[in-house]
Formats: C-alpha cells, structure tokens, sequence
C-alpha cells in the first residue's frame, strides 16, 4: 500500500487550532479593536446544543456574531459554547468545532471555510489519503542570456 499524507484532514486540524487559539484568547482578553466574528455552524451536528426555538429557525445552519454583546465564552479542545443575545433573549450555545463551516473576521478580511460531507463519505473518505507520487524525472534547467532584452 503507497504511503499516503492526508491534507485534507491535517488542514482541519490545523485550522480548527487556529479558532480555539483565537477564541481562547478572546474568552480571556477581550475582542481587540474592530474585530468580531461571523460564525456558521451546522445545527444538525451531535454535539451543538441550543435552544429549541432557535433549532425550530435554523434547522440546517446557522450564522451568529461575535461582537458588541456575548457572555460566558468558553473554549475547550472540542469546541465552545457562549451566550449571545437574540431580540434581548440571553441564549447559551455550544458548538463543536466540528459543526462549524466558516469562520470570518470581516475587520481584517479573514475567513475560513470547512469542507462538508455526508455522513457516508466520510466514511469512504477516512479510508482514502492523497498518495505522493513521484513526479516525472526533472530535466536540467536550461541557461537563456537576457542580454538580447536589455536596453543599451
């Protein structure tokens, strides 16, 4: 069997560490500046915990904001939960890391997005890697004079 480097999965990880990293440091400092954050997230997801009216509106995603107005962020290695304020109704969430889809700091142009699968691809996926293949034989680089371009 060819060894195989998953990026796919490693780009997860990678930026998954990147949320809690800047959540945690949020949940403990404070949003700097203009800074605030659009969050979607799957609502279907095993592990997202909100209020029944709130699944009853979003039954598939949903999108919250980061900015004036949360409480009780807290963030562990499987994901966070906060309370946000919809229509003056204080409403604790907890969300996954894995139910989230993007992540987007408009102030400075930042974002990510999460890749989606069905749950059967996932399965099939998990089992696939992408293969390194060695390249065709690199050839020598070929010297070319700029002297005919230069201007005299």
């Amino acid at each position: 069997m060819a060894r195989g480097i998953d990026y796919g999965n490693l780009m997860h990880r990678a930026m998954r560490g990147l949320i809690q990293t800047v959540l945690t440091d949020v949940a403990a400092n404070g949003l700097p500046g203009a800074h605030h954050f659009f969050i979607t997230f799957d609502t279907t997801h095993p592990g997202v915990a909100i209020a029944d009216w709130l699944r009853a509106r979003y039954p598939a995603e949903m999108t919250v904001v980061i900015q004036h107005w949360y409480e009780n962020l807290i963030v562990d290695d499987e994901g966070f939960s906060v309370t946000l304020n919809f229509g003056n109704q204080p409403e604790p969430l907890v969300i996954p890391f894995d139910a989230l889809r993007t992540f987007v700091d408009p102030s400075v142009e930042f974002g990510l997005r999460f890749e989606t699968h069905d749950e059967d691809d996932e399965e099939e996926e998990d089992e696939e890697e992408i293969e390194v293949e060695d390249e065709t034989p690199r050839q020598e680089a070929e010297v070319v004079s700029l002297d005919k371009f230069r201007k005299t």
